[in-house]
């Protein structure tokens, strides 16, 4: 998996966190999910949500491929895919 780090103009970074790097020696973390996965019971498929709100970002009867979603869309600057 490719790893993007974004940095903003105030200094902090922007990425889909993963152990490949280890973050922590850049100093004290503050990791914010992105999105919230749930099980859907009226659809029967797992639903990604945008964190915080209730827009679905995309849903599939998998969890195992909203998680391979939430990697493949989540990086810095990618272009969702449906």
């Amino acid at each position: 998996m490719k790893t993007t780090l974004r940095f903003t103009p105030g200094g902090h970074i922007d990425c889909l966190y993963t152990e490949a790097i280890d973050l922590r020696v850049l100093g004290r973390l503050h990791v914010v999910r992105a999105t919230d996965i749930r099980f859907n019971d009226r659809t029967q498929q797992w639903d990604v949500h945008e964190f915080g709100t209730a827009a679905v970002l995309f849903s599939h009867a998998s969890r195992t491929e909203c998680l391979h979603w939430e990697h493949q869309n989540l990086q810095p600057q990618a272009t969702p895919t449906q």
